[in-house]
């Protein structure tokens, strides 16, 4: 065939095919412009809406001063002053009713609230909030409260009765505060309510939203209220472009289209191919040598590197591996060094979790280990996994735990993996994880073995970097520029011969303390205690250090210093759940109404001390992970455990750092005039036990879901009928005197108990009921409690 013939063929051919090429690219052209037309519609919809909450912003803000302005001038009236200085609490409510035009009901309160604390759920927790806050403040305070089942405006102040302090309580319509509402454009692919904490109180749009819309919230005053708002989301287009590209793209392939009509009608030339040379084209393969030839490619390269279902060639497993179920716990991975893990387990472990970030788009992923002798061996395994899954690997070294998480943030990682033991044997080590900024837990947890057993690991094409960074120093800069002692303190720092001894004395000098350091040289084998602040026995040297040099206070970390624990110059322990409640108090003096989560192993005395402090008390799982995901669905500032572990999302990340909880300590103890054993003195106490840890043959988990059925299915007569029972973690049972917990551990096979009561009597009481409740389920069994 000659070559101008050649060449005419594919003219008549590209003429042939350009009505389907005009066809295909109108397609494209409807799927680029729809996509362009939704976008547009999107962003006019987040205008709308914006435009509405920042209106509703400020109305309600008016609304809310001109209501507590309102009951201020009320209250200077001679009428009422009266009324007041006679010292009938009924009388002067009759008298602020009448004058307050509008009040569905008012009420005059003791300034100790003793009868709403006798029965606080009863009396209703927001209410409560509102009074102490009013307590707390010279000009009146205006929430939205929950009275009678429904939310309705309330506002109170401070008063003198006669001669006693009291609070004023006044309940308004909730309209004078959401009529603004109803005048509000919000379109029907938008969403906006007012919000109380997590009630909403008013809202408009398509409700199905309201789940998205703390992303676009604004608040309004101090005390947790709030316009959450929310735009239904529209995918991103093709290519990722925004409107106008999509548009503009719409547009040419509307021109590509017309231009290929126009060929098919032999209105625009087409180029024609070059004539070939007759002897050049004779050495090129036929179509059929050429499909034949690209056929047997493919099929060698099948061989040589075959796909799994992800499209990545299935992961290799090292020869003599084995990993094992047990290790993948409720928070993390843990297992004792050379039985359950090794370098080959970590490297697949390692995989596993790359898998899993590949599988949602990220690469990069810190690395740091703790001190212990097995770190340095798993950490390299664990990397190499990382690295044949794709990953970009910043190794930071020997750190603690909260330094890699905090790693994470400042080098823009967003991942994470921690190589720790935590306070386990130094026979043991494991793995604490974050992708994405979600810390993996549960079924997070046990999906990385499944993929390992099933062998589902992303391999990429070429290994992913690896890089050093120390930044302990930029950690501790972050932290000092934040935290600045008003007046030096004397600290004894023990580390237990954990990571924390690598840093924690240098973080407390550059905040302003005087350190002596305890067990601070990092020693993998613990030569001198347990690295665990949660059982007394291990603070015993840090007690004698701290009364041998007449230190302020004493400062313990676990393995990882992910934890704290605290001891006073008079040798007493401070619990975390009492230490929680100074945190408490002092993130609330910045955030009023803020939540405040702690487990349920923690003080009956906290969520009385939190209400009176203008907060919002919720009991949770025990579980640093669960924690962490409950603060980030509530939007909690400030959150703690029993174990020590401290959340702070208040000047910082979230994540639990028991190196930046004693700066916030010192900071708050170094504000007060009163020595720091007299400022903790001051903190409710009660009669209490440590944990109690009870080792068990099988399940714990099933023991102590036997023992909540056997309470549940007890009658009339019960020991436990007077009390409140709670089952959001094992079993917790609130008695007018005290308490008693039994749950679950996650970590280790043994039952968890804990005890408080207001008196010795009380406590042996409570631990007598739980004793003979467990003897029921463990006949033979001594339980020492």
């Amino acid at each position: 065939m000659s070559g101008t013939n050649e060449g005419g063929q594919v003219v008549s051919s590209l003429r042939r095919s350009a009505p389907l090429l005009a066809v295909l690219a109108l397609v494209l052209a409807a799927w680029f412009g729809w996509n362009g037309y939704a976008q547009w519609r999107h962003d006019q919809a987040v205008a709308t809406v914006e435009r509405a909450r920042d209106a509703a912003q400020g109305e309600v803000a008016r609304a809310l001063a001109a209501q507590g302005s309102q009951y201020d001038k009320l209250l200077q009236d001679p009428q009422v002053v009266a009324a007041l200085a006679g010292g009938d609490a009924t009388a002067a409510a009759t008298v602020i009713r009448e004058h307050f035009k509008g009040a569905e009901d008012v009420q005059v309160w003791p300034a100790n609230l003793a009868e709403a604390y006798a029965d606080s759920a009863k009396f209703g927790y927001s209410r409560l909030a509102l009074l102490e806050a009013a307590l707390q403040n010279e000009k009146a305070q205006v929430r939205i409260v929950r009275d009678d089942g429904q939310p309705r405006l309330g506002v109170a102040a401070r008063v003198q009765l006669g001669d006693a302090a009291a609070v004023t309580l006044v309940r308004l319509p909730l309209l004078r505060l959401t009529g603004a509402f109803d005048a509000l454009d919000v379109p029907a692919n938008g969403y906006l309510a007012l919000r109380q904490g997590v009630f909403n109180v008013v809202q408009k749009g398509n409700a199905g939203l309201a789940g998205s819309a703390e992303a676009m919230s604004r608040p309004v005053g101090k005390d947790g209220m709030r316009l959450a708002a929310a735009v239904e989301e529209v995918d991103s287009g093709p290519l990722g472009l925004g409107a106008i590209p999509c548009i503009i793209v719409a547009a040419l392939l509307v021109g590509l289209a017309v231009l290929a009509l126009l060929a098919a009608r032999g209105r625009v030339r087409l180029p024609s191919r070059r004539p070939v040379a007759e002897d050049a084209a004779g050495d090129a393969p036929t179509l059929g040598e050429s499909l034949r030839r690209e056929a047997e490619a493919a099929a060698l390269a099948a061989a040589a590197n075959p796909a799994d279902e992800e499209g990545a060639a299935p992961a290799r497993r090292p020869a003599g591996v084995t990993v094992v179920p047990d290790i993948f716990r409720a928070y993390d991975i843990r297992g004792v060094v050379g039985k359950e893990l090794n370098p080959g387990v970590a490297e697949q472990i390692g995989q596993a979790i790359g898998s899993v970030m590949q599988a949602q788009g990220l690469r990069d992923v810190v690395v740091g280990r703790d001190g212990r002798l097995s770190g340095p061996e798993l950490s390299a395994g664990l990397i190499e996994g990382l690295r044949r899954a794709g990953c970009q690997v910043i190794d930071i070294g020997l750190a603690p735990t909260p330094v890699v998480y905090f790693a994470a943030y400042h080098l823009r990682a967003g991942s994470c993996v921690a190589v720790t033991g935590s306070h386990n044997p130094p026979d043991y080590n494991g793995f604490k994880i974050v992708v994405g900024g979600e810390t993996l837990a549960g079924d997070a947890i046990t999906d990385l073995y499944r993929r390992i057993s099933e062998g589902r690991l992303h391999t990429a094409a070429e290994p992913g970097s690896l890089s050093q960074q120390d930044v302990s120093e930029d950690y501790i800069q972050r932290i000092a520029d934040d935290v600045q002692l008003d007046r030096p303190l004397k600290v004894v720092a023990d580390a237990g011969n954990g990571v924390a001894g690598d840093i924690a004395p240098r973080l407390l000098e550059a905040i302003g303390a005087e350190v002596i350091p305890l067990y601070c040289d990092v020693d993998g084998t613990f030569p001198n205690h347990h690295p665990d602040p949660s059982e007394p026995h291990n603070l015993e040297d840090l007690v004698q250090m701290v009364q041998r040099f007449d230190a302020d206070i004493g400062l313990a970390f676990d393995g990882d210093a992910d934890r704290l624990g605290v001891v006073t110059r008079e040798g007493k322990v401070v619990f975390p759940d009492r230490l929680l409640m100074l945190f408490a108090a002092d993130v609330l003096q910045r955030n009023p109404g803020a939540l405040i989560i702690y487990d349920v192993k923690c003080t009956g005395k906290l969520q009385d001390f939190v209400l009176r402090h203008g907060g919002s008390p919720m009991m949770w799982k025990t579980g640093h992970s669960l924690i962490k995901s409950k603060m980030r669905e509530t939007d909690a500032e400030l959150a703690g455990e029993m174990s020590g572990h401290f959340f702070f999302k208040e000047r910082w990340y979230g994540f639990d750092d028991g190196l930046y909880a004693a700066a916030r300590l010192l900071e708050v103890l170094a504000q007060r005039e009163e020595t720091p054993s007299e400022v903790l003195a001051e903190l409710p106490d009660s009669v209490s036990t440590p944990e109690i840890k009870l080792a068990v043959d099988g399940s714990p988990h099933e023991l102590v879901a036997r023992f909540v059925a056997a309470v549940q299915a007890q009658g009339e007569g019960s020991p436990f009928e007077g009390a409140r029972i709670a089952t959001i973690d094992g079993l917790r049972a609130d008695f007018n005197d005290g308490w008693g917990l039994l749950r679950a551990s996650n970590t280790t096979p043994v039952l968890v108990l804990r005890f408080e009561a207001e008196n010795e009597a009380a406590l042996a009481r409570i631990r007598a009921l739980f004793k003979a409740q467990l003897a029921e389920l463990l006949p033979g069994k001594d339980i020492a409690l």
